[in-house]
């Protein structure tokens, strides 16, 4: 294989790595350093399932793609082993499965991310984490529309029980 074949192959891989981080909505650095393999395949099965991609590239790739993109304060997180989950549809589903699964595993570590096209400190992950998943979110938001509604038939039962006593 000539040596030209291997630049091109390696600028694709960049290319690829570059696009990931520009479709994501929340791309996530973690050191897995530690985890044994049954750990990582429970983990890959649950970013997996959450439609998550995970991946590991060589971190100069990585820190090559993270420039394309204009994201290179990444490329200090850049150093040992680093995976990286990318997640297309769901902001907040990465950020949970791997805080808990960092909880339940200390070798791994979250190294930090981007969230929605910034970069996003450890704390924000974190705090990222403990939001509710999107059906969580709309259960909470259609409680709330309906409360009102709810308090109204309330207030309508009572006045007419009231009547109705009044009436006896």
């Amino acid at each position: 294989m000539s040596n030209s074949n291997i630049i091109e192959q390696k600028k694709q891989v960049v290319q690829e790595i570059a696009d990931k981080f520009r479709d994501s909505q929340s791309t996530l650095l973690v050191d897995y350093r530690g985890l044994d393999v049954a750990e990582v395949t429970e983990l890959r099965k649950q970013l997996r399932e959450a439609n998550v991609d995970f991946k590991v590239y060589k971190n100069s790739m990585a820190r090559r793609a993270a420039d394309a993109v204009e994201l290179s304060e990444l490329n200090d997180t850049f150093v040992g082993p680093t995976a990286i989950a990318f997640s297309n549809d769901d902001v907040v589903a990465p950020a949970k499965i791997l805080n808990n699964f960092a909880k339940e595993h200390e070798a791994l570590e979250i190294k930090g991310g981007v969230i929605e096209g910034e970069i996003a400190s450890i704390e924000q992950i974190q705090e990222l984490a403990e939001l509710p998943n999107y059906d969580g979110m709309v259960s909470m938001l259609l409680s709330v529309l309906q409360a009102p509604v709810r308090n109204f038939a309330y207030a309508a039962k009572a006045i007419a029980d009231q009547r109705e006593e009044q009436g006896a």
